[in-house]
């Protein structure tokens, strides 16, 4: 009795998060957890049961498919700056394959600070692309700033712009991957040398 309580429970879990996956698809203001609820074929209270809030659903959706990626870093060789645009590559695909449900809630607490304090979704995510990044920045000659390169790689790959450039601009995922590597790499040396901003040294001699 108790393994078939524990197959129902894991079988509705998985049933909210793919119809939360499935609603944010079709459906373009916000959802409750009642349609959730009624998309999964499952009560709202056994919904709760799961789940405090839309939120947790879709950050253990997005952490789902971070595992993804971290597996996928896990088993890459080469050069640092080789492997942070495999991984980053792979995380604009993903992106597109798993669709709006990707795109995060806006949040006025601080990327770093949710990383920092443990935040599942966003750790998962950090531990794939961390030791790329370090990698990238010793091969670079450059000093390590430690989650200050995910904090840049974290806006870049945001979900939300990845669609933007693919959907608004009409970019393919090969030129996102392109062109976000291409502005990460510039990022990551001006935060980590520079100390001063001049408006004079911007331009053209």
């Amino acid at each position: 009795m108790a393994k078939t309580m524990r197959s129902d429970t894991e079988r509705n879990r998985k049933n909210l998060i793919q119809a939360a996956a499935r609603l944010f698809e079709v459906v373009e203001g916000p959802i409750s957890m009642t349609e959730i609820a009624n998309e999964a074929g499952v009560s709202v209270a056994t919904a709760y049961r799961q789940f405090a809030s839309v939120e947790e659903v879709l950050n253990t959706y997005r952490q789902e498919v971070g595992q993804l990626l971290l597996e996928y870093s896990e088993k890459l060789s080469g050069s640092g700056l080789e492997r942070l645009e495999q991984v980053s590559r792979y995380w604009v695909k993903l992106v597109r394959q798993r669709g709006a449900a990707m795109v995060p809630m806006r949040n006025r607490r601080g990327y770093l600070e949710r990383l920092w304090e443990g935040a599942e979704y966003l750790l998962v995510q950090a531990n794939a692309v961390r030791p790329a990044l370090r990698d990238s920045m010793q091969e670079m000659d450059l000093p390590d700033i430690g989650d200050k390169a995910v904090f840049l790689w974290n806006i870049l790959f945001d979900p939300r712009e990845i669609f933007d450039l693919i959907d608004t601009v009409g970019l393919s995922e090969k030129q996102v991957g392109t062109q976000l590597m291409s502005v990460l790499i510039g990022g990551l040396r001006g935060f980590a040398v520079a100390n001063a901003f001049s408006v004079d040294e911007c331009r053209i001699k």
